[in-house]
Parts: structure tokens; C-alpha cells; sequence
């Protein structure tokens, strides 16, 4: 069936059934049914094309239309629509364009609005870029005329149903089983956590992996742009998400007034899935505060760039001194985690560092593990996270936790001829 041909079908459902919010879905899906299989001039599909059209018909009215068929797909990790015409997807990390498109600008903007509207935001001209979720948590980003040229654009990154464990991190080759089991203990142990990388390298599952290791008995408050982390091991679990500002310019709700808020809920630990501006003042007092623990999220090229990143975030957003300002940095983060994608679009842990206090006025850090490429095969880059031989600097929180075992041989260096190959 050509794409007019399915427009006409889908008008004619239109016309013949009010497909408004008041026809549930059970009797939209009916309904659609009855005219695929009674209509003469469909006769020469077989049953299963049928099947497909209803669903691509039910689609068009209630899901997300052709982009319906991507978002199920779980091999899909991420669906780009650049313009109602240009549609993109990743898949097993490789992007290629699709055979498809919107009718139109004005149906995929129907679409964007549908999304946006399911969890009470608002995209328009004069308000333009939005973030937002799908039901399935998926989180989408999207850009409207005129601030996008060529019509709406929409990106959709999709995450597993099952959040990875650190266990699927260290068969991907991520990181190292013995990394893993020092994060382990450290998380344990209620050392403060940051993790850096850039657009796509896998903060947020990274994220989700560590979140795993947390105590089950501890309250934990997630504070987000929009909701995407998946806790599922801790019981007692408050998620808060942001909210922009309404038609009438008012009612935004901000990561800043979020943490503030959530250090009245007597949490045991604050994750804030990523920082970005002013708010990184008041995550770094929240984890000076009492609230060890703590997680977070940055966008940067490594550990060292990440502790600029987060001066020039605090300054945005307060008159301090530099000093003061490393001082908080130096004083509330404990480790440094930096992820990559590397050329052969693999994801892995490329520094774990410990920040080891300030030294001539700069925030010092103590590399625990980097990783080593040692060549290329068949296109994959080889090597692993190795390593420093640099011990860990600050072990109080370990001694208060009760965890005398800690493993001091996984951070000595191996010699040459121990370096491991995959």
C-alpha cells in the first residue's frame, strides 16, 4: 500500500469514527479492524499485511505514528527526525537514514505535541526547545521553528527495560572486574561519585549500574531535567523532575530549587542525573552537607576537564573566589569517573581519579585506573583499564563504614608483560 493510498484509509477512519480522547482504544482498535478486513480494496493483502496496517492505522492515532515501529524496536538506541523528511537511526552502534517519512511538518509537529503535552510541558514558537520522556522513559529532546531550520526536530534516546548491571558493564568490556569491585565498595562506603563524559558515552547507565550497589535500607532522592534513571533496589525512593515555565511565563521548577528541597526530605543520599549550570553550587553543599554518597553527572573530555567545568558552573551562578570554589570541589567530591566513546563506538571507562585534596590553590587528583590501548583488531580497539599503582589517598570513609577488606591489590600496577589483552 503507497502512502497516499494509506492517507485516504486513515481519513476515511477519521471521518467515520470521532477519534478523540473520548473513544477509549479497545473501540478505536475495533473499529480500525473492521474497515481493513471489510474494505474490497484491500482484498489482495494477506491477513498478516492486514494485521500491520491496523497496527501502523492505531499508530497514527494514538501512538507515535511511523516512529511507533522504531521506538519498540529494542535494537534501536536512538531515533533522530532532523525534518518531517530526514529520519535517522542508531542501531548496534551504527547510524543509517531510513526510508521514511511525515506527511508532513505539521503531522510530526501533532506528534511532538502529543509527547509533550503526556507529561505537562509545553513546546511553542516562542518557547522552542523542550526535553521530555516517552511512557517508556525514553527521553526525548526536541526543537521547533524558528530556532530549527528545517522544521520540528525531534531525538529519542531509548534505554533498555532492564537498567544494566555493573556485572553487563564488565562483559562488555566497560571496565575491569576488579574496577568494578573497588566502585562497589566505594559506593558502599558513601564516597561521593561524579561521572564525566561526553554526549553518548553512557553516563546515565553508567549511573544506573552504580545506583545498584547502594544500600537497599537508605532513602535516596533523584533529582532530574526528565526522569530517566531506573533505581530498582532501593525501596525508599523519591524522583523529582523539573518543570519549565508555563504559558504565561510562570510556575518553572528548577534542579536548583529541586535540591534545595529535597535536603528537607532527610535523604540519606541526592543523585542529580546531570548538572549544567548554577545548580552545581548547591549540589557540592548538599554532598558537604552530610549527605555522603551522593551521585552526579557532567558533560566533559576528562577527570581534569570536568573540575573546570564545574569552577565555571559554580561561577555562573555565584560571585565567589576561585579558592572557595575549588575548595568546595576538593571537599565534596571524592572520585572522578570518566567515560568514552571510542573510534570503534565502543563505550568504556577511561579514568577512575581520586581527588586527592588542593595543592598550590588547584584541586589535585590521584589517577587509580586508566585505560591502556594496546592495538586495534578487526576494527575494535583493544586494551582495558588498567591500574596506576597509585594507592588510595583517603580511606576514613571506608574505616566508618565498617569495610576493613578493601582489596589494596587491585590498585598496584602491574608489570609490562602483565598488561592484558582483549
Amino acid at each position: 500500500m503507497n502512502e497516499e493510498m494509506f492517507r485516504k484509509l486513515r481519513n476515511d477512519i477519521r471521518e467515520g469514527l470521532n477519534v478523540t480522547s473520548t473513544v477509549d482504544n479497545r473501540e478505536l482498535l475495533t473499529y480500525i479492524e473492521r474497515t481493513t478486513f471489510e474494505r474490497e480494496s484491500l482484498r489482495y493483502l494477506t491477513a498478516q499485511e492486514k494485521l500491520e496496517l491496523v497496527k501502523r492505522l492505531f499508530d497514527s492515532f494514538r501512538g507515535l505514528d511511523i516512529l511507533q515501529p522504531l521506538v519498540d524496536n529494542p535494537a534501536i538506541t536512538e531515533i533522530m527526525i532532523n525534518s518531517h523528511r530526514d529520519i535517522f537511526i542508531e542501531e548496534e552502534g551504527q547510524i543509517r537514514r531510513l526510508p521514511l517519512a511525515f506527511e508532513s511538518a505539521s503531522r510530526l509537529e501533532d506528534i511532538i505535541q502529543s509527547v509533550v503535552s503526556g507529561v505537562n510541558r509545553v513546546v511553542n514558537e516562542s518557547s522552542p526547545i523542550v526535553d521530555a520522556r516517552l511512557k517508556d522513559g525514553s527521553r526525548v529532546n526536541i526543537v521547533l521553528p524558528p530556532v530549527a531550520l528545517k522544521g520540528p526536530a525531534m531525538t529519542i534516546r531509548k534505554f533498555p527495560e532492564s537498567p544494566m548491571t555493573m556485572d553487563d558493564l564488565v562483559r562488555r568490556d566497560a571496565l575491569s572486574p576488579e574496577a568494578a569491585e573497588l566502585l562497589q565498595i566505594l559506593v558502599a562506603a558513601k564516597y561521593n561519585i561524579f561521572i564525566s563524559g561526553g554526549t553518548g558515552s553512557g553516563k546515565t547507565t553508567f549511573l544506573n549500574a552504580l545506583s545498584q550497589f547502594i544500600p537497599p535500607q537508605e532513602r535516596v532522592i533523584t533529582i532530574e531535567d526528565s526522569a530517566e534513571l531506573q533505581i530498582v533496589t532501593v525501596p525508599n525512593l523519591v524522583s523529582l523532575e523539573t518543570r519549565n515555565v508555563n504559558t504565561e511565563g510562570k510556575g518553572e521548577i528548577t534542579i536548583r530549587d529541586l535540591i534545595r528541597s529535597s535536603l528537607r526530605m532527610r535523604p540519606n543520599r541526592i543523585v542529580v542525573g546531570e548538572v549544567r549550570g548554577a545548580e552545581c553550587l548547591d549540589m557540592l553543599q548538599a554532598m558537604n552537607t552530610g549527605h555522603d554518597g551522593s551521585l552526579s553527572t557532567g558533560h566533559s573530555n576528562s577527570s581534569r576537564d570536568m573540575v573546570s567545568r564545574l569552577e565555571t558552573m559554580v561561577l555562573s551562578g555565584a560571585d565567589l573566589p576561585i579558592a572557595v570554589v575549588r575548595q568546595q570541589i576538593g571537599s565534596a567530591i571524592d572520585i572522578f569517573v570518566h567515560l568514552s566513546r571510542l573510534r570503534d563506538r565502543t563505550r568504556r571507562v577511561l579514568e577512575i581519579s581520586e581527588v586527592a585534596g588542593l595543592k598550590d590553590g588547584e584541586v589535585l587528583l590521584n589517577p587509580l585506573y586508566e585505560f591502556q590501548e594496546t592495538g586495534e583488531h578487526s576494527g575494535r580497539v583493544q586494551g582495558g583499564l588498567m591500574p596506576t599503582g597509585n594507592p588510595l589517598l583517603h580511606t576514613d570513609k571506608l574505616r566508618m563504614s565498617g569495610i576493613h577488606a578493601y582489596p589494596l591489590s587491585h590498585l598496584r600496577a602491574p608489570a609490562r608483560n602483565e598488561v592484558a589483552v582483549d
